[in-house]
């Protein structure tokens, strides 16, 4: 069986196209372009037509490939910044024309277990796994996913902070202040103190970290000098390099953090307030040290697809 997933966050949109081999999923097609749908949402609660033009010219390319690589199943996935909006229906009704079926808004729920599902079964070719229980993190644009399970999520929330929500809502200046660094910390322990009430981070053994914000992260932590997804999945990054990078990031200039060789461009403006969000996760909860999935959401849909045939 071939699938095709796609996910469509606050700041990328995604695309799997996979084959189904021994309920493992062997690539065919992962790629992402960088579209900040999200842009402005957190102020005005709508898409803006800048950031519906990049995200539907982004699902022109991927209805290209969809139709060249032929899946036997596909679905397209929206989550924290379509649940925000007041014109979703304009944003439903430019990806059907393209795609000929209407995307899927998904609560913080259910992104959470899809984050854990892709996740996990991305530990089988880890020769040094991860010991469960996990708490995986999944850092996105508008919301950051808690979830802890050990073979299936017991407990997940979703919350409202995020590299783009929080470099939009409190970093003005470049770098930011330190005042606005504190004010987004503030935002950040209030959202971890929620998620504290909800699942029981105290009783994890591993911290699984997933998305652009953790893997940049972890590329910069590895030294690497360009992206290298092989490199970066698996690997354990301690906290104190997490609290190291997250505030060289935050010191810099946009000019600056342009320069390291595996930041992708669409990440520059935001990465620091992604690093700070997994600093604080990790200073908070006490964890020594994370590991980095390159297997998410975007792979818990396509396993959904595949368990829900």
């Amino acid at each position: 069986m071939r699938v095709a997933a796609i996910d469509c966050g606050t700041n990328s949109i995604r695309l799997l196209i996979a084959d189904v081999v021994d309920n493992k999923l062997v690539d065919v097609v992962r790629t992402m372009i960088i579209v900040r749908l999200g842009e402005g949402v957190d102020q005005t609660r709508e898409f803006s037509q800048a950031a519906l033009s990049r995200t539907f010219a982004a699902v022109d390319v991927y209805a290209e490939l969809i139709s060249e690589h032929n899946p036997d199943l596909v679905r397209f996935v929206a989550t924290s910044a379509s649940r925000d909006v007041s014109n979703r229906a304009e944003f439903f009704a430019g990806v059907k024309d393209r795609l000929g079926f209407e995307p899927t808004v998904i609560s913080g729920d259910e992104e959470a277990r899809l984050s854990f599902l892709g996740a996990t079964a991305g530990f089988a070719d880890l020769p040094d796994a991860p010991n469960p229980p996990y708490l995986v993190i999944d850092i996105g644009g508008g919301s950051t996913e808690f979830v802890v399970g050990q073979f299936a999520p017991v407990a997940a929330i979703s919350t409202d902070v995020g590299c783009v929500r929080m470099t939009e809502r409190h970093f003005h200046d470049d770098p930011p202040t330190a005042q606005q660094i504190a004010d987004a910390t503030r935002d950040i322990d209030a959202a971890i103190s929620s998620a504290k009430l909800v699942v029981s981070i105290d009783e994890v053994n591993s911290l699984i970290g997933l998305a652009g914000s953790v893997t940049t992260v972890a590329a910069l932590a590895l030294n690497l000098d360009s992206y290298d997804r092989e490199k970066i999945h698996g690997a354990r990054i301690s906290a104190a390099k997490v609290h190291q990078v997250a505030q060289e990031l935050l010191s810099m200039t946009r000019a600056q953090r342009a320069q390291f060789g595996p930041m992708h461009e669409g990440r520059v403006d935001v990465i620091g307030g992604g690093a700070l969000v997994l600093d604080r996760i990790m200073q908070v909860t006490g964890l020594a040290e994370v590991v980095v999935s390159e297997h998410d959401i975007l792979d818990g849909i396509a396993f959904d697809l595949v368990q829900g045939d």
